[in-house]
């Protein structure tokens, strides 16, 4: 499966990039994070959630949706 990741704010500094498509063949979101953690070595010590369909989704959950966004905290107003 072709994902389509969307990095915001902090996590596009660290990744020199605000988006890019990758291959894919397994199917969690943990499986998905260490993929990213061994080619963004500096990605594994930050705070981020990873949404997918417009939410936030657990480590645990299955990709279902080809565009995933990681996102840095942030404050409520």
């Amino acid at each position: 499966m072709q994902l389509q990741i969307k990095y915001f704010g902090l996590i596009a500094e660290i990744t020199n990039c605000d988006k890019e498509t990758i291959e894919f063949s397994k199917t969690l979101v943990s499986e998905l994070l260490e993929e990213l953690f061994v080619k963004y070595p500096s990605l594994k010590q930050k705070d981020f959630k990873v949404a997918q369909n417009h939410e936030i989704v657990s480590n645990s959950s299955e990709i279902t949706n080809p565009e995933i966004a990681l996102l840095p905290p942030f404050s409520g107003g």
